[in-house]
């Protein structure tokens, strides 16, 4: 059984505005049928309290459409912003891409 896995590259600042945005890509992402969804963090610089909420948001949208959300490529503040809030118990994070399709497609 093959999985469909969406990578979602986001960059800047993850703030209100986009956290919507995010919010809306990832229903969309699920509509279209995706089981597993991989956000990349790489470019992220900052993201503040409503952008933390938005990820939060789009990991119940995938929940409830049994699916899968993981992240990759955090950056140290982001890193501890996770640990601060406690959000690093509810996603689950890889060092990158590579790392991710290492240990989560390996397994398929």
């Amino acid at each position: 059984m093959s999985l469909s896995v969406k990578i979602l590259e986001l960059s800047g600042i993850l703030d209100g505005i986009r956290g919507n945005e995010l919010r809306r890509e990832v229903s969309d992402i699920l509509l279209a049928g995706a089981d597993v969804l991989l956000i990349d963090m790489k470019e992220v610089k900052f993201i503040d309290s409503s952008g933390l909420g938005s990820l939060v948001s789009a990991m119940q949208m995938v929940r409830s459409a049994n699916g899968k959300l993981f992240v990759c490529s955090v950056s140290d503040q982001v890193r501890m912003l996770f640990e601060l809030t406690k959000m690093d118990r509810i996603f689950q994070t890889f060092a990158d891409q590579d790392d991710f399709n290492r240990q989560v497609l390996a397994i398929q």
